[in-house]
């Protein structure tokens, strides 16, 4: 009976937009992991070990957007990457001043080759989820509101990445505001 439930909640989910596609269980065992299509996924940064479960599920390019100073940083991550046969690309993103020209430089590797199947990740999938975000609203038509509810799944943005989404949608002529669309920042840590 789980079952039939389970499936009749994927699919009225689905139907509302939000990214629910069912990772493999190694994959859904990377932090914050999420799955928008079936070429696009945003995470946090992986293990090793996880890099080949994410080769093995067809993943022809790893794109990196922090700094590799990061203490959660995986060590040679690009070689990692690059010996399992995916391309690897890095756009480092300051978490507390990203500008618009990160994630351009993002889109436009994504736009050279819509079909590669892409993980973006950083370390806890904020940075990467704000970019899916603007990715999935401006490139691939989805409506801020949907984009919106599966950011949300992993984090509302602070004052500095709501400025950030609003500049770059702003130069992209979308409105930012939806029905249901809660864009107030989250009290600051300790309040």
């Amino acid at each position: 009976m789980k079952k039939p439930i389970i499936a009749l909640a994927a699919a009225l989910i689905s139907s509302m937009g939000f990214a629910v596609e069912e990772p493999p269980a190694e994959l859904a065992e990377i932090i914050n992991f999420r799955q928008y299509s079936d070429t696009f996924a945003s995470a946090g940064q992986p293990t090793e070990e996880q890099f080949s479960a994410v080769a093995q599920a067809g993943y022809e390019r790893v794109v990196y957007i922090a700094f590799t100073s990061n203490p959660n940083a995986l060590p040679d991550a690009d070689q990692i990457v690059k010996g399992l046969g995916m391309e690897y690309m890095q756009v480092p993103v300051a978490f507390d001043n990203p500008l618009p020209d990160d994630f351009y430089a993002f889109a436009d590797s994504m736009q050279r080759n819509t079909d590669k199947k892409t993980l973006l990740h950083c370390q806890v999938n904020a940075r990467a989820t704000a970019f899916s975000f603007l990715y999935r609203v401006i490139y691939d038509d989805v409506s801020v509101a949907d984009a919106k509810a599966d950011m949300n799944t992993v984090w509302q943005p602070n004052e500095v990445w709501r400025d950030f989404i609003f500049e770059v949608l702003d130069q992209n002529d979308v409105d930012p505001n939806c029905a249901g669309c809660d864009w107030t920042p989250p009290p600051p840590r300790g309040q």
